[in-house]
């Protein structure tokens, strides 16, 4: 057990996000981006679905692949670019962070 997880630490994250972007979303929260991940999770993809939908008689139905597929290439690229703020965020980690560490800096000398 201690062999995998030893190896999940050295996975590059900014490759799992991009792979899991298949769904687009996941990749942003992933890399710990909730605003823009669930955005896209929930607004996005019916955004993407209505307009492929609205194209379909314009483009002879090449729209149901073409605007989908461009979108999930946009995701994921996008997703692989962005700054990944794992441990960045001590209220999602407290099991790891210390505390100490975090109230010393922030107290004026």
């Amino acid at each position: 057990m201690n062999e995998i997880l030893e190896a999940w630490k050295r996975v590059d994250r900014n490759k799992v996000a991009a792979i899991m972007s298949v769904i687009p979303g996941l990749g942003h929260l992933y890399k710990h981006h909730y605003l823009a991940g669930f955005g896209i999770l929930i607004f996005g993809n019916i955004l993407i679905g209505f307009v492929a939908v609205l194209l379909v008689f314009g483009t002879f139905g090449l729209s149901l692949i073409l605007v989908p597929a461009a979108w999930l290439a946009g995701i994921a690229y996008s997703a692989y670019m962005a700054s990944d703020e794992h441990g960045m965020h001590p209220w999602l980690h407290v099991w790891e962070y210390h505390w100490a560490d975090f109230f010393h800096r922030n107290k004026k000398a």
